[in-house]
């Protein structure tokens, strides 16, 4: 079925409009805290190269944790299955930063989303880039397909500044030896991976080869093989909103991956990625209207994987 998925959009943004949107930004990272609440984007591509955006769509923001999803893509491109000896692909039930279930697991990460998780990748692209900031944001473009994409500094420096809990995190693992690098030049990485910007645009093209079992459709480069692809999206699915993954299966149905600057990335295989921006979070550090968008719109799309 073919549908006009920026008449959609408008509906949805009508009905969402004068909702009471509960959330706050993510304050506790200094540089976040200045955001416009009320920013709202959606940005559509599909399999074809068509587009459809709605409102802030072309404006950049710190997608934050939504780069797990691409740190994980680079290193299970690269390290293949030997990943999952290091970090498991088990949903948390737990906060995203959470020591007690890293310390129940004997240092070994429940999932690559959760905070301890992403530092274990990380330590792993450190272990076989020669120079993995580079080589990282490089990466990035060449899925987005754009060359307009960077980190912010002051981001990852403010990250840094109030980053304790990851700190215990990384030095934890250490003590478990599942970081093989200097904890501090982990840290270092993996908050400047978190500190890229991009817009709703750049983030739904470069999800789009999840899209597509594993190739850009677009360019027909291969980035990860079907297999691999399947099992990212499968990660996706049950642990890419923390301890809110089943409800965001419940009522969106996609797989998808949600970041505390307000941002969630999704793909239907087969069809589309999708990207929406809202920089208000609920209690579990998921946009609060981001979520309640995309419930509406596979609904009226039914567009769900179920």
């Amino acid at each position: 079925m073919v549908f006009d998925y920026r008449k959609i959009f408008r509906e949805i943004a009508d009905e969402i409009t004068d909702m009471n949107d509960l959330g706050h930004v993510a304050d506790y990272i200094p540089e976040l805290k200045h955001i416009d609440p009320d920013k709202f984007g959606v940005h559509l591509t599909d399999i074809t190269d068509q587009h459809y955006d709605f409102g802030d769509a072309s404006e950049k923001f710190s997608i934050q944790s939504i780069a797990k999803v691409l740190s994980l893509i680079l290193a299970f491109k690269n390290e293949g299955v030997s990943i999952w000896n290091r970090v498991g692909v088990e949903p948390s039930g737990s906060p995203f930063n959470s020591l007690v279930q890293l310390e129940y697991e004997k240092g070994i990460p429940r999932n690559p989303f959760i905070n301890a998780g992403a530092l274990v990748v990380s330590d792993i692209l450190i272990s076989y880039l020669d120079d993995p900031k580079k080589e990282f944001i490089s990466f990035v473009r060449e899925l987005a397909q754009s060359e307009d994409i960077h980190y912010n500094p002051q981001v990852a420096e403010s990250e840094k500044a109030t980053g304790d809990r990851n700190s215990a995190l990384v030095h934890f693992m250490k003590s478990f030896d599942n970081i093989e690098n200097d904890p501090n030049e982990v840290l270092d990485f993996y908050f400047y991976l978190c500190s890229v910007e991009m817009n709703c645009r750049e983030l739904s093209r470069a999800f789009l080869f999840l899209a597509n079992y594993g190739t850009d459709p677009l360019t027909d480069n291969r980035i990860l093989t079907p297999s691999k692809a399947k099992r990212v999206n499968a990660i996706m699915q049950m642990c890419g909103f923390y301890d809110e993954a089943g409800d965001f299966a419940f009522k969106v149905g996609l797989p998808g991956k949600s970041g505390v600057g307000g941002g969630i990335a999704a793909v239907l295989p087969g069809e589309y990625s999708i990207a929406v921006w809202s920089p208000r979070l609920n209690n579990r550090g998921n946009s609060y209207k981001a979520m309640k968008f995309l419930e509406k719109f596979t609904t009226k799309t039914n567009t769900s994987i179920f």
